[in-house]
C-alpha cells in the first residue's frame, strides 16, 4: 500500500509539473561544419553574456526554478541540518603556516560562515584574530595568503563571492593595517612568494580581470613588485610576449617560486597537463634587467614535478613508470635516461605527489581509497612509512626553510578530518591541540556501511566503485540512491567525509561514488585511458557502475540520481544523453555540457592537453563524442535534470551549461522538470557555507521530490 501512495503522489507531481511553461528558450540555428560534419546549434545566441536579452533569460530562468523549487517541503530542514552537522566539527580550519614561533592560519568558527585569519603563539597559546576579511566589504573571501620570514608582513589573496580573479594586499602584522600596494588581476591558484629580503613579491599577474574577456586566461606574465612602490613599475620575468625563446604558448601560466635555499628562480609553464615546461635561473639574475632562463624539463620528459636541494634535482615521474616513480639527478648536468632511482614503481599503488621539509622529501602511495605518506631523507636517502592511521593522509610543510615540521591530515568516507603534526626528528605524528576542535559527530560506522568493490565495465576493464549506505538497508530496489564521479585530469576521487553527503544518507539515500577512467586512482595509465579518444570510457563506466547499483537491489531506476561536476559534466551529460531510462534524476554542477566550444571560452584552450582540439580533425572526432549537448535527442524522455551555474563562474562560463537547461527544456519529451538553477552568489565555488549549504538544500530536495521521497513531496494544491 505504501507503495501505491507512493507511485499515485509521484505521478501527480510530474503531472503537475507539465502544466509549467518554461521560460521561452528561443531556437536560433547556427550550423557547424566540423571536418565535413555539420552540427546545428540552435543556441549559440546564449554565448552573449553581455547581452541584455540573455542576461534576462538567466534570471528568468532562476525565478522560474526557484517558483518550482519554493513548493517544495522540508528544504529549510535539510538546510539547517547542514549547518548542524557542520557545526559538529566545532571551528574549520584551513590553510597554515608558522613563522617565529607563531601559527598563522584560517579558520571559520562554529556559527560562521567565511574564515578568518588568526595567529597563535606558540610559547603561551594565545590566539590573536589577525584579519576579518569582511572589513573589506560583505562576501570578501580569503584565498590564499604567506607571511614573510619575519612575521612582520602578510601577504594575503582576496575574492568576492566565489569569484577566482583575486586582489593581493599587503597587511603589517604590527599595525594590521593594509599598506598602500594592491595587485591584481591574479587568478586564484597561483602562487606568490615574498623575496628573502621581505622587500618584494614575485607572482603571476592575469592579463585582464574581465571575466568576459577570451584573454581571461591567456598571456599571463610572471612578476617582480617591490613593496611600496607603483604596480605598474613591476618588472616582468617571464612571459610569452618578452620572453619568445620560451616558446610559451598563449594559454600556459607562468608559475614562479624560488627553490628553500633561494639560489635559483624556478619558472613552469603551467596547464591542466601536469607534465609541463620547467626552467631554472640563478637568483643573481633577479638583478638584470632579463632573466637569463635555462629549461631543465620538458613535457616529453614525462615529469610531473620536481624538487631541487642544492645540485640535487629529485623528479616525480612516469616515464616507464605509469604508476610514477621518484629519481634523483644533478640540476647542473640533468641526465633523466640515467637518474638514480630513490623510489621504485610500486605495482600495488600510486606515487601521487611530492613535497619537502628541511631535510625530507615526503610522497603519498595510494590506490584511489588508502594513501600512506612516507617520507625521504634528502641527504642519505633513507626512507620509510609514516605511522599514520589508515585513510586518505595528506601532508603540507608549514615552514620549510627551517625545520621539518609538518601537518598532516587523515580522512574516510565515514570519519571527519583529524589533523596531525609530525616532525621526523622527533617521534611519530600526534593529534594537533591547536588545529582540530572538540567535535560531536556521531559514529558514523555503527550507522552506515561502507563498501569498495570492482564491477566490469563495457570492455571488460574492473572499474573501482565506493558505496556508502544505511546498516540493515532492504536490498529491494526501493532505495533511492546518489551515484557521483569526475573522470579527468588524472585527479582521483578519495574518500573525504561531507557534511552535504551525510544529511543525503540520513535521508536513506545510498551513497556511490565511481572511480571512472580519466582520474589517476590507478596511476597514469588510469588517466590516459579516459581522455580524448578514450574520453567515452568515463561515461560508460559511470553507466556500469549505475547499472550494477540496479541489477544489486541498492536501488532502480526510479530511485536513482546522477552527478558531475566541472569536468564532470562531460561524464554526466553523456550518461544521460546515452542512457536517459537509466536515471530518475540528473545533478550537472557547473558542467563542460557543450566540449565542442569549450575552445572559444577564456579557459577552453587549458583544457585542450585533456579533451583535444576543434582545429585537429582527430580531436574534433573525439570532441563531438564528448558533446552533450548535440546528442539531446527531440521527443527523447529525460530525466528531471537540475543544472546549477555559478554565475560569477570563471572556469566554465555560466552559457555552457546554460545551453544545456536550454536545449533539454525544449527538447525532453518525459515531462519532468528541467530547471536550471542560477547562483549569483557563487563562482565555480565558494567557501562561504551559507551559500553553499542553502543551494545543495534546494538541489537535494528537487532530487529527493523526485525520487519520490515521501517528505519532499509538493502539496497537490
Amino acid at each position: 500500500m505504501k507503495n501505491m501512495i507512493l507511485s499515485a503522489s509521484l505521478f501527480a507531481s510530474h503531472l503537475l509539473l507539465a502544466q509549467y511553461n518554461y521560460p521561452k528558450t528561443p531556437e536560433n540555428p547556427v550550423v557547424d561544419d566540423y571536418f565535413g560534419t555539420k552540427i546545428t546549434d540552435n543556441y549559440r545566441w546564449l554565448e552573449d553574456s553581455k547581452s541584455p536579452e540573455v542576461e534576462k533569460w538567466f534570471k528568468s530562468q532562476s525565478d522560474f526554478s526557484h517558483s518550482v523549487i519554493n513548493k517544495i517541503p522540508h528544504r529549510e530542514d535539510l538546510y539547517k541540518r547542514m549547518k548542524e552537522v557542520q557545526e559538529m566539527n566545532g571551528d574549520s580550519f584551513g590553510g597554515i603556516l608558522e613563522r617565529q614561533n607563531t601559527y598563522f592560519y584560517t579558520k571559520t568558527k562554529k556559527g560562521e560562515n567565511l574564515s578568518k585569519l588568526y595567529s597563535r603563539d606558540l610559547s603561551t597559546g594565545k590566539e590573536t584574530l589577525v584579519f576579518d576579511p569582511e572589513t573589506l566589504g560583505k562576501n570578501t573571501q580569503i584565498t590564499n595568503f604567506i607571511v614573510d620570514s619575519k612575521a612582520k608582513k602578510m601577504a594575503i589573496l582576496l575574492s568576492k563571492s566565489g569569484g577566482e580573479i583575486c586582489d593581493l594586499r599587503i597587511l603589517d602584522l604590527t599595525t594590521k593595517k593594509f599598506l598602500k600596494d594592491e595587485i591584481d588581476p591574479i587568478w586564484s591558484e597561483f602562487a606568490f612568494e615574498f623575496t628573502p629580503d621581505d622587500k618584494s613579491i614575485i607572482y603571476t599577474k592575469m592579463s585582464t580581470a574581465d571575466p568576459n574577456s577570451n584573454m581571461l586566461l591567456k598571456d599571463m606574465k610572471a612578476m617582480l613588485h617591490v613593496i611600496g612602490t607603483d604596480i605598474k613599475t613591476d618588472k616582468i620575468l617571464a612571459s610569452r610576449e618578452d620572453y619568445p625563446e620560451l616558446n610559451a604558448l598563449t594559454e600556459q601560466f607562468t608559475s614562479i617560486g624560488f627553490t628553500d635555499d633561494y639560489k635559483y628562480l624556478v619558472l613552469r609553464l603551467s596547464s591542466t597537463k601536469l607534465e609541463n615546461p620547467i626552467f631554472v635561473a640563478p637568483y643573481s639574475e633577479l638583478k638584470n634587467k632579463k632573466i637569463k632562463w635555462r629549461q631543465i624539463v620538458k613535457p616529453s620528459d614525462d615529469i610531473t614535478d620536481v624538487f631541487i636541494s642544492g645540485d640535487k634535482l629529485f623528479l616525480l615521474t612516469h616515464k616507464d613508470a605509469p604508476n610514477y616513480k621518484i629519481t634523483l639527478t644533478s640540476l647542473s648536468n640533468p641526465d633523466f635516461n640515467n637518474a638514480k632511482v630513490v623510489v621504485a614503481e610500486n605495482k600495488d599503488g600510486v606515487i601521487s605527489s611530492i613535497h619537502n621539509s628541511k631535510n625530507y622529501l615526503y610522497y603519498s602511495l595510494g590506490n584511489g581509497i588508502i594513501r600512506d605518506k612516507y617520507q625521504i631523507n634528502i641527504n642519505t636517502l633513507n626512507g620509510k612509512k609514516i605511522n599514520f592511521p589508515t585513510g586518505i593522509n595528506g601532508s603540507l610543510s608549514i615552514n620549510q626553510r627551517e625545520n621539518d615540521n609538518i601537518f598532516c591530515s587523515n580522512v574516510n568516507w565515514l570519519t571527519p578530518l583529524t589533523a596531525y603534526e609530525y616532525n621526523p626528528e622527533i617521534g611519530n605524528p600526534v593529534k594537533s591541540k591547536f588545529i582540530n576542535s572538540e567535535s560531536n559527530y556521531p559514529d558514523y560506522n555503527k550507522l552506515y556501511t561502507v563498501k569498495e568493490v570492482e564491477i566490469k565495465s563495457h570492455d571488460c576493464v574492473m572499474v573501482p566503485l565506493s558505496i556508502i549506505y544505511p546498516k540493515n538497508m532492504k536490498m529491494d530496489g526501493s532505495n533511492p540512491a546518489y551515484i557521483t564521479g569526475y573522470g579527468g585530469y588524472g585527479i582521483s576521487y578519495e574518500p573525504r567525509f561531507s557534511t552535504r553527503l551525510s544529511v543525503l544518507l540520513e535521508q536513506g539515500v545510498v551513497i556511490a561514488i565511481a572511480h571512472v577512467r580519466g582520474g589517476g586512482e590507478k596511476g597514469e595509465k588510469w588517466h590516459e585511458e579516459g581522455m580524448k579518444a578514450t574520453k567515452p570510457n568515463t561515461w560508460k563506466d559511470f553507466i556500469a557502475c549505475s547499472e550494477y547499483l540496479v541489477n544489486q537491489k541498492y536501488s532502480s531506476p526510479s530511485k536513482l540520481i546522477g552527478n558531475g561536476v566541472s569536468a564532470g559534466g562531460i561524464l554526466i551529460g553523456r550518461a544521460i544523453t546515452e542512457r536517459p531510462d537509466l536515471f530518475a534524476v540528473a545533478i550537472a554542477e557547473v558542467g563542460m555540457t557543450n566540449t565542442l566550444r569549450s575552445e572559444t571560452t577564456a579557459n577552453g584552450p587549458n583544457q585542450i592537453p585533456e579533451i583535444g582540439s576543434i582545429k585537429n580533425e582527430e580531436d574534433t572526432k573525439h570532441l563531438i563524442e564528448m558533446d552533450a549537448q548535440s546528442k539531446v535527442k527531440k521527443g527523447e524522455k529525460y530525466p528531471a535534470v537540475i543544472v546549477r551555474v555559478g554565475m560569477n563562474d570563471s572556469r566554465v562560463v555560466p552559457w555552457m551549461p546554460g545551453k544545456f537547461a536550454g536545449v533539454l527544456q525544449n527538447n525532453s519529451a518525459s515531462g519532468k522538470p528541467i530547471l536550471l538553477y542560477a547562483n549569483y552568489d557563487n563562482g565555480h565555488f565558494t567557501s562561504d557555507f551559507d551559500v553553499v549549504f542553502k543551494e545543495y538544500a534546494d538541489i537535494y530536495s528537487f532530487a529527493l521530490w523526485q525520487v519520490g521521497h515521501p517528505n519532499f513531496q509538493p502539496s497537490k494544491n
